[in-house]
């Protein structure tokens, strides 16, 4: 059995990203664990239980955002530790690049309308039993703040089907009383669509920023059970 404190996380650095700082304040300064940076031009990843893909503009969102951070050289160690079973989570930006490199379904398209998006939303928890939300409740409102000019996820119909079926929707965009409403969806996503993980459940990606809603002095402290959840994983022993 492995202690809390012995988790490590590894917060990947691309050029033009601007979330990492957050993420490694969160992990390192309110939770107490040990997190790392890890530089985009490295080929191995050094020994950490959970990758972090932070939000911001990878190579300034050149080509289409996300494609350019995808063909990195540590995404393809990235890759390999997702097949074995790490834990992966993509926040906004690094939510694009799990797209760009394959480890998540779908696309996310530009806003409609089309404008760059930074306010607070309102998210439903709607798969619980997953590594990163096992200390939400099936159906909890989320107060999560959003910034992205790209955030309208998009799947074929047989896709939606299948994330449906399998329990791969982890999110979804809702009003204060938890129903998604077409005035709660901020970016035209289809169903409603915040966030979603892969078959296997360890890689997750969401357009809302959680680190920054871990803290009372920010206004929200609803992000900060993602990371908790992730914590208590590694207490168990569990990859």
């Amino acid at each position: 059995m492995r202690g809390e404190g012995d988790m490590r996380f590894g917060v990947v650095v691309f050029p033009g990203s601007t979330c990492e700082r957050d993420c490694l304040h969160v992990i390192q300064e309110v939770l107490g664990a040990l997190a790392v940076p890890i530089w985009h031009g490295v080929p191995e990843l050094p020994e950490v239980d959970v990758v972090v893909l932070p939000g911001g503009f990878s190579y300034g969102d050149y080509l289409r955002a996300g494609a350019i951070a995808a063909t990195s050289p540590i995404m393809r160690a990235v890759q390999r530790f997702a097949r074995e079973g790490g834990l992966v989570l993509g926040i906004c930006n690094g939510f694009q690049i799990l797209l760009e490199a394959g480890l998540l379904p779908g696309a996310l398209l530009p806003n409609i309308p089309s404008r760059f998006l930074c306010r607070t939303v309102s998210v439903r928890v709607e798969n619980p039993n997953t590594p990163f939300t096992r200390l939400y409740q099936m159906g909890q409102v989320l107060r999560l703040p959003i910034a992205h000019a790209a955030g309208r996820y998009d799947a074929p119909a047989e896709l939606l089907a299948n994330l449906r079926s399998r329990g791969q929707i982890v999110f979804r965009y809702c009003d204060e009383g938890g129903r998604p409403t077409p005035e709660a969806n901020p970016n035209g996503s289809l169903d409603h669509i915040a966030g979603i993980c892969n078959e296997g459940g360890n890689v997750l990606g969401l357009m809302p920023h959680p680190e920054r809603a871990s803290e009372s002095l920010l206004g929200s402290e609803d992000g900060r059970l993602l990371f908790l959840s992730l914590l208590m994983q590694a207490a168990e022993g569990v990859r």
